[in-house]
This record gives structure tokens, sequence and C-alpha cells, in this order.
């Protein structure tokens, strides 16, 4: 996957950054693995407290008490902040509840918020993902490296 996204991003002459929460930089490490990522991969920030989003990405306190760290609106903050602070063309945006508890019934374990910002906007997306915590993690990172190629 890590392949396509450079090939995508390459052709198209963009920059890519990202901003993860639950991920704990696992979207970037795998980015970094592939050599010659310097030429469209800027950087990342791990934003892992609510202090973490409003500092580095520009996320703002009223969202964060309103919607909660692990809702749409952080994740398109986050997505924003990553792209604007960073200067890059895309940007993608994590945070969610990987367990194995902080779950609560309309955000039980597993639930992850990706957005992917653009030229063209943001667009975010709620996950449900089974399975223990490095699972969750895991298919987090799958699913934002696919929006990218997406994108």
């Amino acid at each position: 996957m890590t392949e396509a996204v450079a090939e995508k991003l390459l052709a198209g002459h963009r920059t890519l950054a990202t901003a993860e929460s639950c991920t704990g930089g696992w979207i970037a490490k795998t980015l970094t693995d592939l050599p010659g990522s310097s030429a469209w991969f800027a950087g990342g920030m791990v934003s892992y407290s609510n202090e973490a989003k409003m500092t580095l990405l520009g996320v703002r306190a009223d969202t964060l008490e309103k919607e909660g760290a692990v809702s749409e609106a952080t994740v398109r903050e986050m997505a924003e902040g990553a792209r604007s602070k960073l200067g890059v063309d895309v940007s993608v945006a994590v945070s969610g509840i990987a367990g194995p508890d902080g779950g609560t019934a309309s955000k039980p374990v597993g639930t992850v918020w990706i957005a992917w910002a653009t030229d063209h906007g943001t667009v975010a997306q709620r996950f449900v993902f089974d399975g223990s915590r490095k699972d969750v993690r895991r298919q987090t990172v799958l699913t934002a490296l696919a929006g990218i190629v997406d994108s």
C-alpha cells in the first residue's frame, strides 16, 4: 500500500503529512520505511493528548470539549492543521479508541475517525474496527493509506 501512496503522490507532484493520535506515528513509520519517501513525505505529528492536538495542529478547545477527541470535527481540524502547518498538498489524520478499554456506548472500542485533507477539501469517515488494540491500529493505518491513494 505504501508503494501505491508513493506512486500517487509522485505522479501528481504532491506532498503528504500525517497527524496521528491512536496510531502513535505508525502511519509515518510505514511511509518512511520506503526508501526515497523524503521526495513526497514532509513529516508527521503525533498528537496523542488534547493539549498536543491544540498546540501542534490548531484543534480548537471548543471542538474537543463539545465533540471529543474521537470525532469528525476533531480529525477534520487535525488534518487541516497538518496540511497548513507543514505546507503540503495532502494530509491524513486519525483519532480513535484502540482499546482494550476507553469505549462507550456511542463510541465503542474500535471506533476510529480518519480525515483526508486536500486542495479539494476535507473528507472524514468513521470506522469501527474489530480485534485487539494492535489489530485496530493496523486497520487504521491501512485504511488511512488506502484513502490517500483514493484521494
